[in-house]
């Protein structure tokens, strides 16, 4: 305080002093704009002995990265080039300051407060406003650039990072002037899950680090492995300092039965996980990779292929910066490091280029170039920034910059927001909302060459910016396998449910572990892994093999099949047997065993039982309009006419015998006429029920698919229950009034009573009908119709039998009894 009174006194200007020196870049040149850079040369940092005494050293960088130091020169390289183009920033030169973090957070906010604060010791008052840099390169991994962003972001100086990925970086809100030349993670990680289901694979392991690029990598694997079905067995994470939860992880991969596995973290942590897998011999599964690793030169050793040989991943393109691969092993070395421009004293050179030591053994090294990856990104970031301020200090390429313009860092955050140029390579650069450029990966697949080195082969792509369906191409073809396989290997908890069945989840389990569960019959699968069976439409089901809808066998009583062909010769074989005794009766007509009891009424007889059993067969055969209108009328209209004919032959027997009681006179009220009558009253009431019937509810053909599954039944349905039982019980009327006159009139003396057979021939009728409601009832499909028939049958030759086989009998054997007087009963011999 005193001193700035002092200060004040004597009308000088107040002075702030760095406490300390400034940190010294490790790369840098001045220029009218500089461009600062922050990379992991090392990847790790020693910490110096901690007495508590004196001041602590400061921190010593250890393992050398190759790749990062890639990452420097071409950043040195595109400022040069720039610099000798006229065309941008024709007058303005422009520098730069980059720095070695060593992998280390806190190497990272040192760097940045360097870059921010610059070189000077001292600053005045009132400051210009101009910061140190115009734009900050880096870093390589998205921890150490949230650092690097959150500790420039108020001041508004944009940080354009080549390969920092995580998805948390997008938001604009917290991170205003970061940007990317890469996209972000939340298209890697939705990547990674269309390649592993590309490939089938529904049950994986997953490692990430516990980072933020693994962090937020692997949530939004994990929730994108979700929508396309994907299980995850285990979900392991480890931080490079923690040796525990690495040797957790390398155990959880072993032990685990997933044999693919996804592994989310960058090019550090993985050295350090294939240390542990190769220690503990944790071969022959798929490693899918994320472009942080994937293409690292530094794992490759002599036995880290036994764990990564056939790994698959994703990654930007290759470098294809024109004259770099000449640059690093010539013009760097001879230019960008000041310790060998050094002249004079040759110890004081040395001691100056003690910090370059692990860069020399590379000098003339470049073997590496034609697979680098990421420095396309450095290119264009460091394009971006000199387009911008090409674009706020007004340049042409006549007049020249405004090289007196003070740019503020805000200027160039929103400079950048615009920015949109073609680079030398054909490529466009333009930053979206977020920040970063569109996703583009290669898909890298580890393999051998034919001298045994390493190869990182393309054997697809997956672009973005492309419509849904050509965003992901693959020839797997050419991919070489995990562990040395041939095929694709499989990864499944359980295995694939073949077509006619369905999954059913195991409890407690994820839902890619299943049963097989065959459908239920009448539905079908015709898909693999099928969720659900779908039900076959009505007339249709399903097949043995449950994959397939079917058409229902259609079932009907047809005359081919055995049954139909049986009831068709019984029914023929009573219509022909029926003849033989009409022709018989026509031969014998006048015999008195035929006269008796009305012939009329036997011959119409004949011809009824004739008609029964031809109605039979139209029940036989695919049911259509006519038939099942004819089935049922033309059975009821025969057995009324039948019955009607034994009704009145049994009238005739009781009114014979009546008429030969002394002073009757009854047959002339029931002579053949009113016989005749009797038959037609009868039946035409039968064909009043029938036209009844038909006319309002008429029988019509219907497909039952109720009482079979698998099979529809061609039936005759009744229309009206009510008509249908209406001609059954008329013919049951008559049949049993039948049966009552008959009863009574079989004992009456007679050598031959007809009405003995008809009582037994109406009681067969009877009992054969009774039974017929039961079976009718609860025979299935095509035997309800062979009941029927069975029935018709069976009482057509009751009556048949019954009725006429006596009097055959007589004919034919005994002639010598077909005579009146032994009809009449006036012979001595009273039996048959």
């Amino acid at each position: 305080m005193h001193i700035y009174k002092d200060l004040l006194a004597k009308g000088e200007q107040p002075l702030c002093h760095i406490i300390e020196s400034p940190e010294n870049p490790l790369l840098s040149k001045d220029g009218d704009m500089i461009i600062g850079g922050a990379f992991s040369i090392h990847s790790g940092v020693t910490m110096p002995s901690m007495s508590f005494t004196e001041k602590p050293k400061s921190l010593i960088c250890s393992r050398f990265n190759l790749r990062e130091l890639r990452f420097a020169q071409a950043m040195v390289f595109v400022i040069e080039e720039i610099n000798r183009d006229s065309s941008l920033l024709p007058n303005i030169s422009v520098g730069y300051r980059i720095y070695d973090n060593c992998g280390s957070r806190f190497l990272s906010m040192k760097a940045a407060m360097a870059l921010m604060n610059g070189q000077e010791l001292t600053a005045i008052e009132c400051c210009s406003g101009q910061a140190g840099v115009q734009a900050i390169i880096g870093e390589s991994e998205s921890s150490p650039t949230i650092v690097l962003s959150r500790t420039t972001g108020p001041f508004k100086i944009p940080v354009i990072s080549h390969s920092s990925t995580c998805e948390c970086l997008s938001s604009r809100t917290e991170y205003p002037s970061f940007f990317r030349t890469i996209a972000s993670d939340y298209y890697q990680s939705r990547a990674l899950a269309q390649l592993v289901k590309h490939f089938g694979w529904s049950w994986v392991g997953a490692v990430n680090s516990d980072s933020d690029y693994g962090n937020n990598g692997m949530a939004i694997f994990l929730e994108a492995a979700e929508e396309e079905g994907i299980c995850v067995e285990y979900s392991e994470k480890f931080d490079r300092s923690e040796p525990a939860k690495l040797t957790k992880v390398v155990d959880t991969i072993k032990q685990g039965t997933a044999k693919v596995v996804i592994i989310f973290v960058a090019h550090i942590e993985m050295n350090i996980l294939i240390e542990q897998l190769i220690l503990k011999n944790v071969t022959g599964f798929q490693m899918i990779g994320v472009e942080g690793w994937i293409t690292a030169v530094n794992l490759i050793t002599p036995t880290s292929y036994s764990v990564l040989g056939g790994s698959l991943g994703f990654d930007v393109g290759k470098s294809n910066i024109i004259g770099f691969s000449d640059y690093v092993v010539k013009e760097f070395w001879e230019t960008a490091l000041p310790c060998l421009l050094t002249t004079g004293n040759t110890s004081q050179a040395e001691n100056n280029c003690s910090r370059y030591q692990d860069l020399f053994p590379f000098k003339n090294y470049n073997d590496d170039i034609s697979e680098l990856r990421y420095t396309n990104n450095i290119y264009n970031g460091v394009y971006a920034v000199a387009h911008s301020l090409h674009s706020l200090l007004k340049c042409t390429e006549k007049q020249g910059c405004e090289k007196d313009q003070t740019i503020q860092p805000w200027q160039v955050v929103e400079s950048l927001k615009k920015v949109n140029f073609t680079t030398k390579t054909g490529e466009q650069v333009w930053f979206d909302s977020t920040g970063a450029t569109a996703a583009k990966y290669d898909v890298i697949n580890w393999q051998r060459g034919p001298d045994g080195e390493v190869l990182f082969k393309q054997v697809g792509y997956y672009d973005a910016s492309l419509p849904p369906g050509q965003q992901f191409v693959i020839t797997a073809k050419n991919i070489v396998w995990g562990g040395g396989r041939v095929e694709k290997p499989r990864s499944v908890c359980s295995e694939s449910c073949s077509p006619g069945t369905r999954k059913a989840a195991q409890k407690g389990r994820p839902v890619c572990c299943y049963d097989c569960i065959p459908c239920a019959e009448g539905e079908i699968s015709n898909m693999t892994d099928s969720n659900n069976c779908e039900p076959c439409p009505g007339e249709y089901w399903s097949n043995a093999e449950r994959d397939k809808c079917v058409s229902k066998v259609i079932e009907f009583l047809s005359f081919t099949e055995v049954m139909g062909v049986i009831l068709v010769f019984f029914s023929l074989f009573g219509t022909g047997l029926t003849m033989l005794v009409g022709i018989l009766f026509l031969i014998k007509k006048d015999t008195p065993i035929v006269r008796a009891n009305n012939s009329e009424l036997s011959f119409l007889l004949l011809i009824s039982l004739a008609l029964c059993f031809l109605c039979s067969l139209t029940f036989i055969g695919r049911p259509s309009e006519w038939s099942c209108m004819l089935r049922h009328t033309a059975f009821g209209i025969t057995f009324v006419l039948c019955i009607s004919c034994v009704l009145g032959k049994t009238i005739v027997v009781l009114m014979a015998f009546r008429a030969t009681l002394p002073g009757s006179d009854v047959m002339k009220w029931f002579g053949p006429l009113q016989q005749r009558l009797s038959v037609l009253t009868f039946t035409l009431i039968q064909v009043l029920i029938c036209v009844v019937w038909l006319t309002t509810s008429p029988p019509f053909p219907y497909n039952n698919m109720h009482y079979y599954k698998d099979k529809i039944i061609l039936e005759c349905q009744l229309g009206s229950a009510v008509g249908f039982w209406a001609v059954l019980a008329y013919v049951g009327v008559l049949a049993t009034l039948c049966f009552v006159l008959a009863f009574l009139a079989r004992k009456l003396p007679d050598n031959f009573n007809e009405a003995k057979f008809i009582t037994f021939s109406i009681l067969i009728f009877c009992a054969v009908w009774i039974t017929f409601i039961p079976a009718y009832v609860s025979s299935p499909g095509k035997f309800t119709v062979a009941v029927e028939i069975f029935a018709i049958l069976a009482s057509s030759f009751g009556l048949l039998f019954c009725i006429f086989t006596p009097k055959c009998y007589i004919i034919l054997f005994k002639p010598e009894l077909n005579t009146k007087k032994h009809v009449m009963g006036k012979t001595a011999s009273k039996s048959l």
